[in-house]
Parts: structure tokens; C-alpha cells; sequence
């Protein structure tokens, strides 16, 4: 067998000569899929049939009519040598208990002649009766190799050349869609641009996002915010912050793993959202937000196709950080459903697989919503807990705010003082204490003065102070579970005094 196949025709074709009968490839990509099935049939030297509904099977045997799937398998009595039978878009009629019949009555016959059907569709529609016979191939997305080979036949065809870096930067900017959808980006980027300089990637990756907004529940983040928007939250930025190195060849000769992720649960409005954020800028890798609730509704796809998309996209472009918000939601409203836990399963188990430099950031804020198997060592690398501010990271907090609406903090002498008094007041509550005083300081036509933010936080109300319970709770339960994503402040103090 040729060691230069790749890997989905080497797969195909071990699987073809060790004789299994049915072979489901899933793909949305039907030209590639058909090249890697050719590449897989001739290095097994097997003869190649493919089955169209508009065509019959190509080439047709004989002069039998072969329109429909069910003379199509009767056609195929006649064939005796080893070979490969592409069915396409066979999907829609897998639900036809004669076609079912037709397909399981031919399989021991598939299997001494050392034969093959490939079903090869965008949709898994696998009956019961077949399950146990049929052999899944999911397609990846196109990697680096296959996409440099687009951008260069495309710049061929279109007499463009594309200096080598360019190229390089084009082809990771295109990662995450299929070679067709790469193939028409890069050619409407050089027919507008007549080539492909610098200046032109921000093109390639505008149209990849627009391409990329037919994947429901997977959207694209621009990053912005950085660890240092973030107020407090000290030993999660260190976690953080030693982990900057660990992707990549080197990271693996060291012997480390490539981190999987981590999970932020505690109290709402406390940073857990802004720092998934913030972790994408401080790697500068992509940021991706996976939507949970629009997996299991909103949708025509079944659930798990959807989070099988939005997983093989995540994959194709790593490293990338993956995010997931208030995981406990998107998964507690399908708590007890027969697909809600074939899709938890099906998540659960690529946490703990995963070998694609994906991290996953997840946030909880309801603990007793949290499926226990998601807290299970391995699916996470770390799970933090995110507590109301202390006051040192009150104070930080307050000077982050003020400087993004260009204050000077240390034109306020009284915010330490001010800090003091917001005790028990979330980082979302701190940011509207600042935003409500501008507001006031701008109906009186002046400037920003202390008076303003004493009062504001006089007049807010905290979220403790209605879910004090409720928090105390979540507190008692991190203390032997979780890890603190904050310094603690005795020690704070202690290092202030000296």
C-alpha cells in the first residue's frame, strides 16, 4: 500500500482490504471525498463503481436500468471482482425498509467477494439495522497540505503569483472551510484584488467568517480584551500565563500535553466570560463560542450533527480557543432525552480524547445544574472558582473602568475609600457604578468627581444581597472541589504592609 495516501484514503482502504461490507463516509465535501476514494481504490487495485440517482451506477454494467438504489444492489450480483461502490446522497433513502433489506441481504456476499459499499453523504442517517454493520469515515476539514494545493491551482488558473509567505499566511487564514468554499474566497479575493498581497489576508478572513456563519451554534469573537481588562483574579492569570508556551512541536519534545482546558463556575457578573476572552488575546489564537442552546434548538440538523460540525470546525482551526458560556444551561434543558445525553456523551468523550489543540474555556454560574461527569478528572485541565471581588480587586477593577472611559484613577483620592464601601458588589456591578456616575456627572454638565461614584455605589443594590444563600452555597461547595481564581487577600495585605 502506498505510505504517501492520506490518512482518510489509507483508512478507506485498509478497511476495504480487511473486507468490510459498509463504509459510511460523512462529508459535505463530495468532489474531495471522491478523490481520496479513488486514491484508496486504486492502491488496493480494487475497480471503482459510483451511484448517482440522476446517473445509476457509473460504469453501468451490461444494459440493466440502475436509476434506483434497489436495481442498483441487484446490479451488483453480476460484478465479481474486488471493488469499491460509491453510493452518493444515498441518505434519503435509507429510510425505505426495502432498500434496508436489499443492502443487509447483500452484505455476506460483499464480504466474500471482498467488496464494498462507500455511502457517502452530508448527513448521517444510519438505520438500526445497519448500525452494527456500517464503519463511519468522518471527513476532517482540509488541512494546511490540501488548502496550499487550492491557493495554488487557483493562482494558476487566474495567472496570479503568490509570494511564499503570503501564500502561508492566506492558507492559515482560510482554515476552517472546505476546500471548495477556500477554492471561491481565494479566487474572489484575487479577481477584486487582481493577486494577493498583505492587505488582502483581512479580505480572505472576512469572507471566511461570512462563510463560516452557516455552522449554527459556532460564531466567531473578535478579540479585543486582554488579561489585563481583567481586575484580580490573580492565580488564574498565572495559571494562565504559564501555559503561553505549552502549544506547539516544542512544548510536545518537553513531554507535555497540550493543555485541554478549564472550567470558571461562581458568581454572575465576576469575570468568568471576560476572561475566556481574555485568554484567546493572551495566546493570540482564534476565538470561537460554541452555543449550546442553538445545538439542541433553532435548527433544522439534528443535535448531534451540529456539535459534530462545530467540533470538526474547532479542530480545523487549531490552536484555537474554544468557548463554551454557562455550559450547565445548554445541557440541564435536555437533562433526561434519549439525544440530550447521546450528545453530552458524544462531547464528554471528545473533552477527554481530544489531540487537536483546542482549549476550551467553559463557564458555569448554577453548580447544581452541573452534570457530575463534566467535573470528572481529564475532561478539564483545571476548574477555577470565580468569587465577588476582594477589595484589593475591587479597587482594580474601579481603575480599569475609569481608564477605559479616559479618567486618570489617581485624579481619585477617595477610591480606595470607595472600594471599601462596595463590598460583596460583583465586576459587572463595580463597571455600572462608574457608568451610572458618568451619567450623573454629565446631566450636570461637569466633570467626573468622587462624590459621583460614593454615590452610585450607595444607591446600587448587589445581587448578593438577594442571593446571598445562594452564594454562600456555591462557596461551601468550591472550597473542596474547585481551585480559587483569586489571591487570597490576608496575603495580600500582608505583602501591601511591607
Amino acid at each position: 500500500m502506498n505510505t504517501a495516501l492520506d490518512p482518510i484514503s489509507k483508512e478507506i482502504a485498509v478497511l476495504a482490504r480487511a473486507a468490510y461490507p459498509l463504509i459510511y463516509v460523512l462529508t459535505h465535501e463530495e468532489e474531495r471525498a471522491m478523490e481520496l476514494v479513488r486514491a484508496a481504490a486504486a492502491a488496493g487495485r480494487r475497480k471503482l463503481v459510483r451511484w448517482s440517482a440522476s446517473k445509476g451506477l457509473e460504469p453501468r454494467p451490461a444494459e440493466l436500468p440502475t436509476d434506483s438504489p434497489r436495481k442498483a444492489l441487484a446490479a451488483l450480483g453480476s460484478a465479481t471482482e474486488p471493488a469499491l461502490f460509491v453510493f452518493v446522497d444515498l441518505h434519503p433513502h435509507l429510510s425505505d425498509p426495502a432498500v434496508i433489506r436489499d443492502l443487509r441481504d447483500r452484505l455476506p456476499e460483499l464480504v466474500r467477494r471482498r467488496q464494498t459499499v462507500v455511502v457517502m453523504s452530508p448527513v448521517l442517517a444510519l438505520p438500526p439495522e445497519l448500525e452494527r454493520d456500517a464503519t463511519v469515515v468522518d471527513l476532517p476539514l482540509p488541512g494546511t497540505a490540501v488548502l496550499a494545493e487550492e491557493l495554488a491551482r487557483v493562482a494558476a488558473s487566474e495567472r496570479v503569483e503568490v509570494a511564499p509567505d503570503i501564500g502561508e499566511r492566506a492558507v492559515r487564514s482560510a482554515l476552517g472551510l472546505s476546500s471548495s468554499e477556500a477554492s471561491r474566497i481565494f479566487r474572489k479575493v484575487m479577481v477584486l484584488r487582481r493577486g494577493l498581497s498583505e492587505e488582502d489576508l483581512k479580505l480572505v478572513v472576512e469572507e471566511k467568517k461570512r462563510a463560516l456563519r452557516t455552522t449554527e451554534a459556532l460564531e466567531f469573537h473578535e478579540l479585543g480584551e486582554s488579561l489585563s481588562d481583567v481586575g484580580g483574579l490573580g492565580e488564574l492569570k498565572r495559571w494562565l500565563e504559564a501555559r503561553t508556551r505549552a502549544f506547539g512541536a516544542q512544548a510536545r519534545e518537553f513531554g507535555l500535553p497540550a493543555p485541554k482546558g478549564l472550567l470558571l463556575l461562581g458568581v454572575q457578573g465576576c469575570g468568568k466570560s471576560l476572561s475566556a476572552k481574555a485568554v484567546a488575546e493572551l495566546w493570540k489564537f482564534p476565538l470561537l463560542r460554541l452555543d449550546l442552546s442553538t445545538v439542541f434548538s433553532g435548527t433544522e440538523r439534528s443535535p448531534e450533527a451540529v456539535i459534530r460540525q462545530a467540533i470538526k470546525v474547532s479542530e480545523s482551526l487549531a490552536p484555537v480557543v474554544l468557548w463554551v458560556d454557562e455550559i450547565e444551561k445548554g445541557f440541564s434543558q435536555v437533562s433526561g432525552s434519549e439525544t440530550g445525553s447521546r450528545v453530552f456523551g458524544s462531547f464528554l468523550t471528545w473533552l477527554a480524547e481530544k489531540r487537536a489543540e483546542v482549549f476550551v474555556v467553559a463557564t458555569a454560574n448554577e453548580v447544581a445544574q452541573l452534570p457530575p461527569e463534566l467535573l470528572r478528572r481529564g475532561r478539564f485541565d483545571e476548574v477555577f472558582f470565580v468569587d465577588l471581588p476582594n477589595v484589593h480587586e475591587r479597587l482594580d477593577i474601579l481603575r480599569i473602568h475609569l481608564q477605559k472611559r479616559g479618567r486618570d484613577p489617581a485624579a481619585f483620592p477617595e477610591l480606595e475609600r470607595i472600594a471599601e464601601r462596595a463590598e460583596h458588589f460583583s465586576g459587572a456591578e463595580l463597571e455600572q457604578v462608574v457608568v451610572a456616575a458618568l451619567y450623573r456627572a454629565f446631566a450636570h454638565e461637569r466633570e467626573l468627581a468622587s462624590e459621583d461614584l460614593e454615590l452610585s455605589v450607595k444607591q446600587t443594590v448587589p445581587l448578593y444581597a438577594t442571593y446571598e444563600e445562594r452564594i454562600k452555597e456555591l462557596r461551601d461547595w468550591a472550597r473542596r472541589r474547585a481551585r480559587p481564581a483569586t489571591q487570597d487577600a490576608s496575603v495580600l495585605d500582608l505583602f501591601r504592609s511591607r
